[in-house]
């Protein structure tokens, strides 16, 4: 469908076939998977990308079961399509993603025009300060304390796990990157970030195992390509899942790096165990309640 011409609104179909992310992809190896996606189109110019609006016409026979008059009357549309997501999404070169529920709480990037699965939780910042917060174990205590969980796999929930997370002064994520852009805590932060990503990335997809080669579409994510079969056996065992199984040194010593400079933004001692790391938490965000400098809620203390 991306590569064939001839629609009559003479739009390419990459205009409504999307690359697709689920939570398999970030915690397994990536499939390369596509999504149709009409976003908010009417029938008529949905109908004007051949190929792809042939392809979904089974939707049409699966809604028209359903008890909801807009299952049929928008059948060719996502139901809950995030809007406020696409809009914010919009200009950025890069996102932060994790997996709803997952054994690890891992944090990856994806880029536009990627659209990701109700299953991924998805954060519209850019910038390595924020994504080292995120990744670092001062988050993970939290998110692990404050989210659910499903059997022997956390559940992150936004409402609990992040909005209820106290971020360090001046570099929270109301605050624009290019506000903390010279702050030497976020640079800090930021350098440790970068070294983790591209660390997990070369171990995840060895040059020696891989080609990387452009999609058919301008613009759209490179595919990882295998160089052999033997390289695509070593591969299937490659994923964010196994390495942090196995937690080799170097993971340890990149994640007490970022660990430390994540602490130090917040003026804390480290290491802490997670009960005193818990117990800072709590009181930073009591304090700025009571305060009226943030929103954040407890209801309990963790």
């Amino acid at each position: 469908m991306l590569q064939a011409v001839g629609n009559p609104n003479l739009r390419p179909n990459s205009d409504v076939v999307v690359p697709y992310l689920v939570a398999d992809d970030i915690t397994g190896r990536p499939m390369d998977r596509f999504i149709v996606d009409f976003r908010s189109m009417s029938s008529a110019e949905a109908a004007s990308y051949e190929a792809p609006f042939a392809y979904i016409a089974p939707v049409r026979q699966h809604r028209a079961a359903m008890s909801q008059p807009e299952a049929l009357e928008t059948w060719w549309m996502h139901w809950r399509s995030r809007p406020e997501m696409r809009e914010a999404l919009a200009t950025l070169p890069r996102f932060v993603c994790t997996p709803r529920v997952a054994k690890h709480r891992v944090f990856v990037w994806a880029r536009p025009p990627m659209l990701a699965d109700n299953a991924v939780v998805v954060f519209a910042r850019s910038d390595d300060t924020f994504f080292g917060i995120l990744h670092s174990a001062i988050h993970a205590v939290w998110s692990l304390r404050m989210g659910t969980a499903l059997e022997d796999r956390p559940r992150y929930t936004s409402t609990t796990s992040f909005q209820t997370f106290p971020f360090p002064s001046g570099l929270a994520p109301n605050v624009a990157a290019a506000d903390y852009a010279q702050d030497s805590r976020a640079v800090r932060i930021a350098e440790s970030a970068k070294r983790l990503n591209q660390l997990r990335e070369n171990w995840l997809n060895p040059p020696e195992l891989v080609n990387w080669v452009p999609d058919v579409v301008p613009g759209f994510p490179d595919r990882i390509v295998p160089k052999s079969d033997s390289a695509e056996r070593e591969l299937r065992k490659r994923t964010l899942t196994r390495l942090y199984n196995a937690r080799p040194q170097w993971l340890v010593n990149t994640h007490a790096e970022l660990d430390e400079a994540v602490a130090a933004a917040y003026g804390l001692p480290w290491p802490l165990s997670a009960q005193e790391t818990l117990d800072r938490l709590f009181e930073l965000n009591q304090s700025r309640v009571a305060t009226s400098k943030s929103p954040m809620v407890v209801m309990e203390e963790p």
